[in-house]
C-alpha cells in the first residue's frame, strides 16, 4: 500500500449530515493526504454555514490532488445537486449522487489510486426513489469490487463485533447460518484483527440461540453448525472459542478477554456496540480488496443542516483507516 496516496472520503446523502461531518473533519484537519467524492457546491454551502476557513476546489482524478492545507480538493463524480436541496428530506437526486460517489471511489480504489474509502452516511430510501435497490454500502462495495466473501465489522475503543448475516430478515437468519457462512466469518474476523495490529486474534463466537443453546435444548444450530466451523477455524489456526450465551459475551470481551466478537445477526451484534456511543463507532468492510471505512450512524435527517452534527464518528473512520493501512 501506497500511503502517500490520498484517502478518498465520501460525502454520502446532501441532504443529510455528510456535508457538515466532512467538513468539520477537513476543518479540524485529518492525519493524512485526502479527497472527497461527492457535490463541490454542496460543501460549499456546508462551509459557509459552518463559517469553516476552507477553499473547495474540483478535480478530476486523484492524481491531480495537491494535498494542500485548508483546501477540500473534490471529485464530483455525480448528479449536479441544486442549491437549494432542502436539508433532511428524501430526495432521489441526492440518492443517485451518493450512490455515484461511492461507485466512483470504489473504482478509483480497485485501480490503485486512493489508499483507502471513508463514507459518510447514505440513505437508502433516497436511493430506492433514484431506483438503486442496495440494503446499505456493504452490498454495493461487495458487487462492485467483485467481492463474495465479506463481513460487515462495528468497532470502537471497547468492543469489535462481526456480524455472519447482515442486512437480512430475522426471519431468514437460521436458514443463512450455515457452516460456510460461519467458517468465512471466523476468517474474516481473525483477518481484520490482524490488519488492526493483532499479532494472535482471540476471535469469540456468540451463539444463536439463549445460552447458546444449551446443550441443544433451545436448539441444535450451536451443536450441529457452530461448533463444527469453530473447530474447522481451530485448525486453520485460528484462535477461536465458543459458542458463548449472547447475553454475556458482549461483557466479556469489553473486559479485554477476546479481541473480537463473531455475532449471528444484525441486532445481536450491533446494539451493544451503539449502545456505547456513535461518537467513537467505526464500520469496517471487512474482506475488501481495499480498506473501507465508516461511520456507524445514519444520515441524521432530524439534525441536518442546523450545524450540530458530530464528526468524531468520521474522523475515528479515518483514523482507522490509517492504522489497516501501514
Amino acid at each position: 500500500m501506497n500511503t502517500k496516496l490520498p484517502v478518498g472520503i465520501t460525502m454520502g446523502d446532501a441532504a443529510g449530515i455528510g456535508p457538515e461531518i466532512v467538513v468539520q473533519a477537513c476543518a479540524q484537519g485529518l492525519r493524512a493526504p485526502h479527497v472527497v467524492y461527492g457535490d463541490a457546491g454542496a460543501l460549499r454551502r456546508a462551509a459557509a454555514a459552518l463559517g469553516a476557513r476552507l477553499d473547495v476546489v474540483e478535480i478530476a482524478t486523484p492524481a491531480q490532488a495537491s494535498l494542500r492545507a485548508g483546501l477540500i480538493e473534490v471529485i464530483g463524480r455525480g448528479p449536479a445537486l441544486p442549491a437549494d436541496l432542502p436539508p433532511g428530506q428524501l430526495s432521489a437526486l441526492a440518492g443517485r449522487g451518493a450512490y455515484d460517489y461511492v461507485c466512483a471511489a470504489i473504482d478509483d480504489a480497485q485501480a490503485g489510486a486512493i489508499r483507502a474509502i471513508v463514507t459518510a452516511p447514505l440513505n437508502k430510501h433516497s436511493m430506492h426513489l433514484a431506483g438503486i435497490d442496495y440494503p446499505g454500502h456493504t452490498e454495493i462495495l461487495a458487487e462492485r469490487s467483485g467481492t463474495t466473501d465479506f463481513a460487515m465489522m462495528l468497532a470502537n475503543d471497547e468492543l469489535r463485533v462481526l456480524l455472519v448475516t447482515i442486512h437480512v430478515a430475522l426471519a431468514d437468519v437460521i436458514a443463512r447460518i450455515t457452516p460456510q457462512a460461519e467458517l468465512s466469518a471466523l476468517r474474516l474476523a481473525d483477518r481484520a484483527c490482524r490488519q488492526m495490529g493483532i499479532a494472535r486474534p482471540r476471535v469469540a463466537v456468540a451463539g444463536l440461540n439463549p445460552h447458546a443453546g444449551e446443550g441443544g435444548k433451545f436448539g441444535r444450530e450451536e451443536i450441529e453448525v457452530i461448533e463444527p466451523a469453530i473447530a474447522q477455524a481451530r485448525a486453520e489456526g485460528i484462535n477461536a472459542s465458543g459458542p458463548w450465551p449472547g447475553d454475556t459475551i458482549f461483557m466479556r470481551a469489553r473486559r479485554g478477554e477476546f479481541d473480537i466478537v463473531v455475532a449471528q445477526y444484525h441486532d445481536q451484534g450491533l446494539i451493544p456496540v451503539k449502545y456505547l456511543g456513535l461518537d467513537h463507532g467505526v464500520n469496517v468492510t471487512v474482506g475488501l480488496p481495499f480498506v473501507r471505512t465508516s461511520v456507524d450512524h445514519g444520515t441524521a435527517f432530524d439534525i441536518a443542516g442546523k450545524g450540530v452534527a458530530d464528526h468524531a464518528s468520521l474522523v475515528a473512520a479515518f483514523d482507522l483507516a490509517l492504522a489497516m493501512t501501514p
